[in-house]
């Protein structure tokens, strides 16, 4: 069904999409060809959305690693308000897109067009064509970049938040081992054993338990760990 409506809209050169109540662009000439592909499907970050709605709550501070496109953040800002999500995205060609669609939804973000790494600085980055499958780790599918970099750590410090919901494409391992997790209380996160190995990912998960964490529920590669209250 995805398939064939997907053709429809396509043909119909749909320039805007609503996915969960979210407004989105889809102008070919905006969006990169793989992401569009995906939102006229309806078929983008539901996994990573599903478990926001799940945990975030109105109260909630949320910093986001990873902004894409703006909508998983833009999600989190419904629930909470713009003001309280600080998103971080590497890539400048993201920039333009995430403001266009909050503005379709009548928002502004907080938005850092940096990489969250474990140290403050310049360091590489690979971007890839796709968007998709750019990361600090090295794929294989895109040429390094100087890219400038905020240590997580003193993200934390400084914004406080309550949640972290991240996509950062194998670099989670390392990224959240490095900072202070004391007053998070849920994070959201994409797991990557295809890129890092699953004795990573287990690893991980371990880290976050013995953190007092439990990982509530997960959906596809879309991990929620939520603090054992």
């Amino acid at each position: 069904m995805n398939r064939i409506a997907y053709k429809i809209r396509r043909k119909l050169n749909y320039k805007t999409i609503t996915l969960d109540g979210i407004k989105l662009n889809t102008d070919p000439d905006f969006v990169p060809r793989g992401i569009r592909k995906l939102l006229l499907e309806k078929n983008y970050e539901s996994q990573e959305v599903e478990l926001v709605h799940e945990a975030i709550r109105k109260d909630d501070r949320v910093l986001e690693i990873g902004a894409g496109i703006g909508f998983v953040g833009i999600a989190c800002a419904k629930i909470c308000g713009s003001d309280e999500i600080l998103s971080y995205e590497p890539n400048p060609k993201m920039k333009p897109v995430i403001e266009a669609n909050y503005a379709l939804n009548g928002m502004r973000p907080n938005l850092r067009s940096k990489v969250v790494a474990t140290a403050t600085g310049e360091l590489e980055f690979f971007f890839c064509d796709s968007v998709l499958s750019s990361s600090l780790v090295d794929r294989q599918q895109g040429a390094p970049t100087r890219v400038e970099a905020d240590a997580i750590s003193g993200v934390v410090e400084e914004f406080r938040p309550s949640a972290i919901v991240m996509d950062a494409e194998g670099a989670e391992i390392d990224l959240l081992r490095s900072c202070d997790l004391s007053e998070v209380g849920k994070i959201v996160v994409e797991l990557h054993p295809h890129i890092v190995g699953a004795t990573a990912i287990e690893e991980l998960r371990a880290y976050l338990l013995n953190k007092g964490f439990v990982e509530k529920r997960v959906l596809g590669k879309c991990s929620l760990f939520q603090r054992n209250s």
